[in-house]
């Protein structure tokens, strides 16, 4: 489209008009007498080379060819062919005004060309649409903003005949009004006096109201004002144009809510954050009071049975009131719902809430709007959307808002309860397959702390245990499996358990974790007790887990150690100084293919030992040898009680508790056993020593004033010493250890295990283990370098 000059827009003077056409001054036989400058710009003759010629040396003498496609000419005008000077043709339109009484002039021809005209009574055309047919709303403002003019659109949304509203400013046209976009003045006033005193046009302003003709229901209107002022300059008012766009930002509102609602709803598994997240972002631009009702079993982790809904018990779980939370105008910053008591809803029959719950649909009712959370073939609850007084209900489309949002908050709850029954089954789970407590120990003195994850990651399957072992010596086991959830905690239990079996098999720690390794190892199809998904298919979180294994002799004061992929112990001794022992790392468990390596440390009496996973010390934002920093500077406080440095390491380290992955911490104080309840001998591989074996381990038990236990030592010392010299080679050493129990051990060089068995009535030996076994709680046998350990415990004799 052409553009309009400053000249055009201020000239509604059309082309042929007298003062602007190209004219020609004839006589009685069609001469030439006078010719315009408007005609020598048209046709390019200069008046003394056209004065005294025919009009036919320039104009067809009738109408244009019918061969020519051209419009209609309007009427009282005529369509022509004009030749120009140089030869070309013009078509023009032409019209003809007689002189009377004008001497020898005639009549006057006018001509301009077709086009320009046809753009003339374009333009005329586009404004009377626009004043007639345009949906476009026009207004034309006086300088003091009293109305003067509209079109037919502004005069249908008032409602009125324009008679009875001129001269009113727009502030009174329209109730309750007001702007729902940013960075204007307050009122239409104040608007278009901005554009009257500064000439800058407003545009795409969104103003919000009740036109006359629709006095209950609210419409946006995009508005745009830009000052009016003739061809000198001259302001005589403000044009004000308005488009209704109601629908579109009903549309937009939608939109905005479901975004909204996608931030919000679903992001924590948590029940009642959800329910209230919806609350929330409803009001008030959706609703101004919103409330959530669920059954009693969805708080329990259950889901409703189905079948009459109508009967379930239901609990308030949230509540959020625009005129209680102070947001009655749209757009404000939203506010949390009001807290709620969890308080029994009894809704009564014939309610809408009653309705929809016996139906397992929708209720509109006046300005309340109810909506089953439904899931499957299950109804969890209800969300009722209520209007106030004066509102508009609800309409198609917000009712399938609703039901877009109660649907997205339906599937959030259920995967929330879902979570919360099997985080609740998970941590009952690890807390059966976690210590509860740790026996008292000769060797060390402990501390624990165990720290599940927070609600969203799930139950982890971090892991710890103190194992008593032969010889009073401990085993200490920290391990971390991958992954969260009920899977998780499962599989730390199988391997907790385990490694406890393989622990009191006293197998060394290399060869504990190459056992554990090739358990992990093993296919899914051969692996025994591996809990698989409910599509049948095999979950494993097994391979991949890390552990760390350490058996501590209080009497030698050595500790064996060996991991899998797990982090190394801190190790403080007395004088306060801290370490990380360079323990080689060796593959986590499942993968194969390395070996592990063990490291023995002599550890002073009173040194502290510090087994944990790596929830402790690694974190999003801070890296892990910071962890491990602040770890060490809190346990070299070597005047703090064990408890105290776990406290005090939870608080540094994890800080409110807040964990994004288990965390597992073991503290140990190594003790020594005092050299007089130690009792150590070396015999020769012969007979006689079964004889010198028996009076050294009377004597012993003599001096500790446990003369009761000597018959069945005797007899335990007589068996096991004399295996011994007859199957293996080699010195003998025999050791008697008085502690919680009296523990007997005698050492050879063989490495086969005895084995109990039953003798027959004419067998001449093979009762002897038969009979040791008989005699004492506990025996057994573990392997060293050099041989092999057969070992029993006795209890102490009661006291008093």
């Amino acid at each position: 489209m052409t553009a309009w000059n400053a000249e055009q827009t201020a000239d509604f003077r059309g082309p042929l008009d007298v003062t602007r056409a190209a004219a020609a001054v004839l006589d009685a036989q069609d001469t030439v007498i006078g010719w315009s400058p408007a005609a020598e710009r048209l046709l390019g003759y200069r008046p003394q080379e056209i004065v005294g010629r025919p009009l036919a040396t320039f104009l067809s003498p009738g109408p244009a060819p019918p061969a020519l496609p051209l419009p209609a000419p309007s009427r009282g005008s005529e369509i022509r062919a004009a030749r120009h000077r140089d030869g070309r043709e013009l078509i023009v339109v032409t019209a003809v005004c007689p002189l009377p009484g004008a001497g020898a002039a005639q009549r006057v021809i006018l001509a301009t060309e077709l086009k320009d005209l046809r753009l003339w009574e374009s333009r005329l055309a586009l404004l009377n649409g626009l004043a007639t047919q345009s949906p476009l709303g026009l207004a034309i403002y006086d300088t003091d903003l009293r109305l003067t003019w509209c079109n037919a659109a502004y005069e249908q949304e008032i409602g009125r005949p324009f008679a009875e509203f001129r001269g009113r400013r727009a502030d009174e046209l329209y109730s309750e009004g007001r702007f729902v976009s940013q960075g204007h003045p307050p009122t239409l006033d104040e608007v278009m006096h901005h554009v009257l005193d500064t000439g800058e046009p407003v545009l795409d302003l969104h103003f919000q109201g009740r036109p006359p003709s629709d006095p209950e229901t609210d419409h946006v209107w995009s508005c745009a004002y830009y000052r009016l002022q003739d061809a000198d300059g001259h302001v005589f008012g403000v044009c004000e144009d308005a488009f209704d766009i109601s629908d579109r930002y009903r549309a937009q509102q939608r939109l905005a809510l479901l975004v909204e609602a996608g931030r919000g709803i679903g992001t924590a598994l948590d029940v009642m954050v959800t329910a209230e997240k919806i609350t929330e972002v409803a009001v008030p631009e959706f609703a101004t009071t919103v409330t959530v009702d669920l059954a009693r079993v969805v708080l329990e982790g259950e889901v409703p049975p189905t079948g009459d809904s109508a009967a379930m018990s239901l609990v308030r779980v949230a509540r959020c009131s625009a005129a209680e939370a102070g947001r009655e105008e749209p757009g404000r910053q939203p506010a949390p719902a009001a807290p709620v008591n969890h308080s029994p809803v009894d809704y009564p029959p014939g309610s809408p809430q009653d309705r929809s719950l016996s139906s397992g649909g929708l209720v509109l009712d006046d300005t309340a709007l109810v909506v089953p959370l439904r899931t499957g073939n299950s109804t969890l609850g209800l969300v009722t959307f209520t209007r106030g007084d004066g509102s508009a209900t609800f309409d198609s489309g917000e009712v399938a808002l609703a039901d877009e949002l109660v649907a997205r908050t339906a599937v959030s709850i259920d995967n929330a309860r879902r979570f919360a029954r099997e985080r609740n089954a998970s941590l009952a789970l690890q807390r059966q397959l976690l210590p509860q407590h740790v026996p008292v120990q000769s060797a060390v003195d402990l501390a624990f702390r165990y720290l599940p994850t927070d609600d969203v990651a799930g139950v982890g399957g971090d892991w710890f245990d103190v194992i008593p072992l032969s010889g009073t010596r401990v085993g200490l086991v920290v391990g971390d499996v991958v992954g969260h959830g009920l899977q998780a905690a499962a599989t730390m239990g199988r391997l907790r358990t385990t490694v406890r079996a393989f622990a009191q098999l006293d197998m060394d720690p290399v060869e504990l974790l190459s056992r554990l390794d090739d358990l992990v190892g093993q296919s899914a199809q051969e692996r025994w007790g591996e809990l698989g998904t409910p599509d049948g298919t095999d979950a494993d979180v097994t391979t991949g887990a890390t552990c760390l294994y350490a058996v501590y002799d209080p009497v030698s004061r050595h500790c064996v150690m060996a991991r899998a992929g797990h982090l190394p112990p801190a190790v403080v001794g007395p004088d306060g100084g801290p370490s990380f022992p360079e323990l080689p790392a060796g593959p986590p468990l499942g993968l194969g293919g390395l070996p592990f390596e063990s490291m023995e440390i002599e550890l002073p009496v009173g040194s502290l030992l510090a087994l944990f996973t790596d929830g402790l010390v690694e974190a999003r934002d801070r890296d892990i040898d910071q962890g491990l920093d602040t770890l060490g500077r809190v346990l070299g406080d070597r005047h703090a009680s064990l408890e105290d440095l776990c406290d005090r390491a939870v608080a540094e380290l994890l800080p409110g508790g807040a964990t994004a992955d288990d965390t597992a911490l073991l503290l140990v104080r190594t003790r020594e056993l005092d050299g007089s309840q130690v009792a150590e001998w070396e015999l020769p591989s012969e007979p006689v020593a079964v004889g010198r074996a028996r009076d050294l381990a009377t004597g012993q038990l003599c001096r500790w004033g446990l003369d009761e236990l000597s018959f069945a030592t005797e007899l335990v010392v007589s068996e096991l010493v004399t295996n011994a010299v007859r199957y293996a080679e080699g010195p003998v050493r025999l050791r008697l250890i008085r502690d919680r129990t009296v523990l007997c051990e005698v050492a050879d060089t063989g490495h086969t295990s005895p084995h109990l068995r039953h003798s027959g009535d004419d067998d001449e030996g093979g009762r002897g283990l038969f009979i040791v076994a008989q005699l004492v709680q506990r025996w057994g046998t573990r392997y060293t370098r050099s041989g092999k350990t057969i070992w029993t415990e006795q209890p102490l004799p009661a006291t008093g």
